[in-house]
């Protein structure tokens, strides 16, 4: 089965739409359900999900919305999926990528109920899939620490090593070295979502080999924080963590739920809700950069949005070829771009990246 993505041709004009009106009445009764697998905080992966929970509650008059935060992948997620299934959920958005099998199986017990699972890639009838183009943001980030580096020493600290997570360390690399060819990534694994502790122990280990400008993927602002109290520069991840990096921060990748979340309500409400997979951008609005930091110069920052209008435009294409991986290997040739397909599957470092792969 194709895991090719295909944007909802709705959206944009669906949100347009939903520019007009600021509110709208829930159909009798309706609610939707929501897993998170972190504790909701004040900053995160988990914390942009719950602003858009919330934006629905200001937008529906009437409509209900539950969660459950901080709940493990695996036989734990399945146990609350169904609860809020058989609790009345109209709509359940399950917000992690380990929670992929267990959606797909309450999913079969309850037909009437609509799915949206994040970052996966398999669906059902009633189960559809969603992700933002991070790597877009991801490749801007890198631009921005690439200019800003003064040792071309960069670190990553990885939750996973799994594909999502792999191309944004890539997109990151080769927006660095867009701008800056001298400049290494390495990368630190914690193999956890959240986990504040292993991300604070894996910042430090990178400041320590010479990293002077850090990001993550991780749902907790341990790195930022790390950064900020040894005086280096750090790039924030899932949404704008500026008040723990004071001047420190120099941006932050975040993403955006609220529009698309309020869309597939509305679908779903009036039926024309349909399972697809929805990968969207920074033209859709579902991945940016927070404002930049006092201590990025106007010229970087000049540099860093002309490239973001280049993505929106398609001239710029962060995994277009040439692009070679770690070991010499050309994988996309010049003049070519990846295909999504490819994007989805990625499990290989491209060159500038120091630190090896972990292999199952």
């Amino acid at each position: 089965m194709s895991i090719l993505p295909t944007l909802k041709k709705s959206l944009l004009a669906g949100l347009t739409a939903l520019a007009v009106t600021a509110t709208a009445s829930a159909q009798d009764s309706f609610k939707v359900g929501f897993v998170y697998v972190s504790p909701i905080g004040d900053a995160g992966w988990t914390y942009q999900h719950d602003l858009a929970r919330k934006h629905l509650e200001e937008t529906f008059e009437g409509l209900e919305t539950v969660y459950v935060e901080n709940v493990p992948e695996g036989a734990d997620a399945q146990r609350v999926i169904r609860q809020l299934a058989s609790g009345g959920s109209d709509l359940i958005f399950t917000t992690s990528f380990g929670y992929m099998n267990p959606t797909l199986q309450v999913a079969r017990q309850f037909p009437k109920v609509v799915f949206e699972h994040a970052t996966g890639y398999k669906r059902a009838d009633n189960v559809g899939t969603y992700m933002p183009r991070l790597y877009e943001g991801r490749y801007l980030a890198g631009m921005t620490a690439g200019l800003m580096t003064e040792t071309n020493k960069l670190g990553f600290v990885g939750a996973f090593p799994i594909p999502e997570v792999i191309r944004a360390v890539n997109a990151f690399t080769r927006g660095a070295r867009a701008v800056n060819p001298d400049v290494e990534v390495s990368v630190v694994w914690i193999n956890a979502w959240y986990d504040p502790s292993k991300a604070r122990a894996a910042a430090e280990t990178l400041m320590d080999q010479g990293a002077d400008v850090l990001t993550h993927h991780s749902d907790s602002h341990a790195v930022v924080q790390a950064a900020a109290e040894r005086g280096k520069y750090a790039i924030a991840y899932h949404s704008d963590m500026a008040k723990y990096g004071k001047d420190y921060q120099l941006t932050a990748v975040v993403h955006k739920w609220d529009d698309y979340y309020e869309q597939v309500v509305r679908e779903v409400m009036d039926g024309t809700w349909k399972s697809g997979n929805v990968w969207g951008g920074i033209d859709h609005g579902m991945v940016d950069l927070a404002p930049f930091g006092k201590a990025v110069p106007e010229e970087v920052r000049e540099q860093v949005m002309a490239a973001r209008e280049q993505i929106i435009s398609g001239e710029l294409h962060p995994f277009a070829g040439p692009v070679v991986d770690q070991s010499g290997t050309e994988r996309v040739a010049e003049g070519e771009t990846m295909s999504d397909e490819d994007m989805l599957k990625m499990d290989y470092y491209v060159e500038g990246i120091t630190s090896r792969l972990p292999r199952s």
